[in-house]
């Protein structure tokens, strides 16, 4: 079940966000991911935000299923992209080799640590095999509190690696850096780029 009260921030912060997260062109990490994608390939967009990334896709020529949990978030998403987006949670994600991508970018750290296995194995079901599962989680210890009340699972390296393998996927990339984001502090972040075996 989403976190109340983050999802009550993304709701009131919705267009601050979207000022935070507007881009002309993808960043480096979602051009990759593009460049990885078959033609007219189908991407779960999760926790898509003001689909940003979503608007991206399609635009290269991609086919993204924009979910979110915030009610603020979906609708900001389809008045500016017209895009489709969808009111869903982690939960709700039941698809079976439907997607040929998943762009889970900074969405997932909102899930509790005992959680997220599960939607790790779900999105491997989701996935076609081949998939790729874009990840993005802030790294540390335990969980807290931002001062904008949204909740986080921080993670180490090693402990995302053995969540993504244990859920039956092949860790292809990593990059670890320092970023600023909504609440205004520089939080250090690890992006993964994970596989579906061919064969699962």
């Amino acid at each position: 079940m989403p976190d109340p009260k983050t999802i009550a921030t993304y709701d009131a912060k919705a267009g601050d966000y979207v000022k935070l997260t507007a881009t002309d062109a993808p960043d480096a990490s979602l051009q990759a991911f593009i460049d990885l994608m078959p033609k007219g390939a189908e991407i779960l967009d999760l926790g898509c935000g003001p689909a940003t990334a979503s608007a991206h896709m399609r635009a290269a020529g991609l086919r993204p299923d924009p979910v979110d949990a915030s009610a603020g978030m979906v609708a900001l998403a389809n008045d500016t992209h017209a895009i489709g987006a969808r009111l869903g949670s982690f939960d709700d994600i039941d698809a079976v080799a439907r997607y040929d991508g998943v762009w889970a970018n900074f969405s997932l750290l909102h899930a509790t640590r005992t959680d997220l296995p599960r939607h790790f194995a779900a999105l491997q079901v989701a996935l076609k095999p081949g998939g790729i599962l874009h990840v993005g989680m802030k790294t540390g210890k335990g969980d807290d509190r931002d001062r904008l009340d949204r909740f986080y699972t921080y993670v180490t390296v090693p402990e995302l690696r053995h969540m993504l393998t244990k859920a039956g996927f092949v860790v292809a990339y990593t990059k670890e850096g320092k970023e600023r984001g909504m609440a205004g502090t520089k939080d250090p972040f690890v992006i993964m780029r994970a596989v579906k075996a061919a064969d699962a």
